[in-house]
């Protein structure tokens, strides 16, 4: 029979450590652990990983700390609900020397998109998705005023997702990726009408580029309509889309987008271009 798990106290003691210095551990995504019923629990095997080294606890002078698997850090918290525990590992992510855009690009964003692809495989209940996004939106609304920079802007870039798209925490966090380069973001968050991303297109001055996120592939068709409304009606505006749901460049230009951006990065440089020389713009977007 397999042995039972261990308390934190039992672990900490296992570890020689004070019982402090392992709910540290924990809250930092360091050392795995199960909340049941009030209390931590870890496995031996856990608890071996630990001591083995796969898993490293912090050090002062943060060597090593880069490479650790922060995101598998924060998922483990995302997922057992531990909202604290989610920003102490984002803390520590960016004491080990992460950019901002890193902790969303290649921290959150992953966590999120393992939580999401085990909630599509049936491994997660959607509760613990819809808790684990509802933490997220926290930790965005926490770091999101620190990607505000001072000075004119470069132009404004709007962004939204569909009619009948119902996730808004991809484009929370495009906003913010495109708000720290420079630019002046009006996000319209999930479930966007065609009309009402052609009204806010409009009111819009100096608009650069509008941006459409699709994360299930039931509102690509809803995408393409916006798409269509929003080329009849701003011929001129450069159109992106993506999210999970849009796979390719062939893809995005089919639905009647101008270019298809993988990720928030991807996203800035066609701002970039967009903005710059026509052979800048015709590079980037394949043309």
């Amino acid at each position: 029979m397999a042995e039972p798990d261990l308390t934190l106290q039992e672990a900490a003691d296992q570890l020689g450590v004070h019982y402090m210095t392992a709910y540290r551990y924990v809250r930092l995504g360091l050392l795995p652990a199960t909340k049941v019923g009030g209390a931590w629990r870890v496995t031996r095997l856990q608890l071996d990983e630990f001591r083995a080294g796969s898993v490293t606890a912090p050090q002062p002078d943060g060597g090593g700390r880069r490479r650790a698997p922060w995101a598998e850090r924060l998922e483990a918290r995302l997922i057992a609900g531990d909202a604290r525990g989610a920003w102490g590992v984002i803390e520590a992510a960016l004491t080990a020397g992460f950019e901002l855009d890193e902790i969303y690009l290649d921290v959150l964003a992953p966590a999120m998109a393992s939580i999401g692809a085990q909630w599509e495989a049936g491994e997660l209940d959607i509760a613990v998705e819809h808790r684990a996004s509802g933490i997220a939106t926290r930790l965005i609304g926490r770091l999101g005023p620190r990607f505000v920079r001072r000075g004119r802007t470069r132009g404004a870039v709007l962004i939204g997702a569909p009619a009948g798209e119902r996730h808004s925490l991809a484009t929370a966090m495009l906003a913010d990726l495109i708000r720290g380069s420079g630019w002046e973001v009006s996000d319209l968050g999930a479930d966007t009408p065609d009309a009402s991303f052609v009204h806010a297109a409009r009111d819009e001055s100096d608009l650069i580029a509008v941006g459409i996120s699709v994360s299930t592939a039931g509102s690509l068709e809803s995408a393409r309509s916006a798409l269509a409304a929003l080329r009849a009606a701003l011929p001129d505006v450069l159109l992106v889309i993506g999210g999970s749901a849009v796979r390719s460049e062939a893809q995005a230009k089919a639905l009647g987008a101008d270019a298809y951006a993988a990720s928030g990065r991807e996203f800035t440089a066609l701002l970039e271009a967009a903005r710059g020389d026509d052979a800048s713009w015709n590079s980037a977007v394949g043309n």
